[in-house]
């Protein structure tokens, strides 16, 4: 944990990946977060594998955090949060806009409660337009956003990426909307501010960032980044395996071609041109499939090595397990408090230097901190045994 954000405290009522993931970023850089689990818990802690008594999706998403189990369904449950949302500066959730606004936790309802909160609602789509309402996913907003059919262009169908790629771009832009924020309430802003991230709009920024292209221009309309869109940009078999090269600039191309014999395309007019040889970079790269045959993947490491040229080995997830680099850097390494079932955790990969980290905490059991934070709002421990024994509150004790 890195005691950046100590002193702001966030309410989080996220589940799966989307909120969790931000309010763990949050959590990381010193925010009390605390989180808000159904009766049953964030289904996360479901998920499969389990260990340490929960889903891996869950450790890897919610460490740094406190947690309180309620149920919104109830009046009083709903009159928890309030009370938490009303000392808190942050609250933070990825409900449909108008399930938040049913169980009474909208903006107006939370900012009259507290006059300084920042509001963020991650969201499926912006409340300005006519998808407002329609319930999404991270499939669902892979096709809507194009990424789905972006594949398409190297494979012929649709498909999606296999990663949760709009919840974790999303969580990404709520947590600079929160942070922004922040400073602006820093510098004097007063009032409570309202922060919409769509998912939709987040992940079509994301994706036109290059492949709005020509469509940039009045007379050109054309969308897509071309280098990009090759058929021929993959990675390259290997006389033993697979490898990725990308050069870039000129000189990198240059010293590529003279390591492949190819002199004849440095002789040509075309190559000393940026644009024409941007042109020509499906049959760059159909040169560099040809020529990568030749060697092995070692052997072809060590001469990118030498010639400077960006390369890697295709990794898998499990040869990530042991990559030297990663061992380097301490990459998976785990605070010895957490649970000993869990043996690898996922950093915080930003790195601030001059600042003293503190030890992570590990993610919390179900319920683990109700009691201590229905105390910490006003409740004796007569009334915490009655919310719990009613099924208000869980302490995860049944």
């Amino acid at each position: 944990m890195i005691p950046l954000l100590e002193g702001i405290g966030v309410l989080e009522l996220g589940t799966v990946v989307l909120g969790p993931y931000a309010g763990q970023i949050l959590a990381d850089l010193g925010a009390d977060v605390v989180k808000v689990e159904p009766i049953d818990g964030d289904i996360a802690r479901a998920a499969h594998p389990r260990g340490a008594g929960m889903g891996a999706l869950y450790a890897n998403n919610n460490r740094n955090k406190r947690t309180i189990s309620i149920d919104l369904k109830s009046a009083e449950g709903r009159e928890i949060v309030m009370r938490l949302a009303g000392e808190r500066d942050v609250l933070l959730h990825n409900m449909r806009a108008d399930a938040a606004e049913r169980l009474g936790l909208g903006f107006d309802a939370l900012a009259e409660r507290n006059p300084r909160l920042i509001y963020c609602a991650a969201i499926g789509f912006g409340q300005q337009g006519r998808y407002r309402n329609r319930p999404a996913f991270d499939d669902v907003i892979q096709a809507a956003s194009g990424l789905a059919g972006l594949v398409a262009h190297a494979g012929g169908e649709p498909r999606f990426v296999p990663t949760i790629l709009a919840d974790k771009v999303a969580a990404l832009h709520t947590v600079y909307g929160i942070l922004a924020a922040l400073v602006a309430r820093a510098n004097g802003r007063t009032g409570a501010i309202r922060v919409d991230v769509p998912m939709f709009e987040a992940m079509a920024a994301f994706l036109l960032n290059e492949h709005l292209a020509g469509a940039t221009f009045e007379r050109d309309g054309r969308t897509g980044y071309e280098r990009v869109l090759s058929s021929n940009r993959r990675p390259y078999r290997t006389r033993d395996g697979w490898i990725a090269v990308l050069p870039y600039t000129h000189e990198q191309w240059r010293r590529f071609l003279s390591e492949v014999g190819r002199n004849d395309i440095l002789a040509e007019p075309w190559f000393a041109e940026p644009a024409s040889r941007q042109a020509r970079l499906d049959f760059l790269y159909g040169v560099i499939a040809t020529a990568l045959t030749e060697r092995t993947t070692a052997e072809w490491m060590s001469a990118f090595s030498r010639l400077d040229i960006p390369a890697s080995e295709i990794n898998t997830l499990a040869s990530l397990l042991d990559d030297p680099h990663l061992a380097d850097v301490g990459f998976f390494d785990v605070d010895p408090s957490y649970p000993p079932d869990i043996v690898r955790m996922i950093p915080q990969p930003v790195q601030f230097h001059g600042i003293e980290p503190r030890a992570d905490r590990p993610p919390p059991a179900h319920g683990a901190d109700t009691r201590a934070l229905l105390r910490s709002c006003g409740y004796g421990d007569a009334d915490i045994d009655r919310l719990i024994a009613s099924g208000v509150a869980s302490d995860g004790s049944r």
